[in-house]
């Protein structure tokens, strides 16, 4: 009897500067379904400047993966710039809204778990409590992890929003 061991390939973070034109999403997810490449999440949003867009793609692979990735996404006519972030400083955050039974469990030990990962309460009900997360993934998982055994109703996430960090110093915020 043989066992299967799957190693997880490493995540990688593209940031992909676009003309704002939703069929440029639609070729770019067709690239990552007719070639077979792990999609995690993909984020689609309005840039600062008129016209264009910013597209936040998650992906598993290895380099070479990742670099025929690349290759792909600028022969889309739209695309106008990749950043693979995945080894550079950047800023990445994640939403997740989580909505939580409290009929096992107190409110307030889900209020005590929510402060303790900076969650925001953001709807309440009889039985109910609605939750809000930003974070890096880990924090985002994390938080789903513990709140697992009370009951999680119902959940969206965003996935991943991620910009290159500019400032390369060492910054110690709260």
């Amino acid at each position: 009897m043989s066992s299967t061991v799957i190693i997880k390939q490493p995540k990688h973070t593209l940031s992909v500067l676009v003309k704002h034109n939703l069929n440029t999403l639609s070729r770019i997810i067709g690239i990552f379904s007719s070639k077979g490449f792990e999609l995690d999440s993909v984020t689609f949003a309005s840039e600062a400047e008129p016209g264009m867009a910013r597209m936040t793609i998650t992906t598993r692979g290895d380099e070479k993966t990742v670099e025929q990735i690349n290759k792909h996404l600028y022969n889309v006519v739209d695309v106008l710039k990749v950043i693979n972030l995945t080894h550079k400083k950047s800023i990445e955050r994640e939403l997740a809204i989580i909505k939580v039974s409290t009929a096992k469990a107190g409110r307030p030990e889900i209020m005590l778990i929510a402060q303790a990962f900076k969650a925001k309460v953001i709807d309440i009900t009889s039985d109910k409590l609605a939750l809000e997360v930003t974070g890096n993934t880990d924090k985002v998982d994390a938080m789903i992890e513990v709140l697992k055994p009370y009951g999680i109703v119902a959940m969206s996430r965003t996935g991943s929003v991620a910009l290159k960090r500019e400032f390369q110093g060492a910054v110690n915020i709260n």
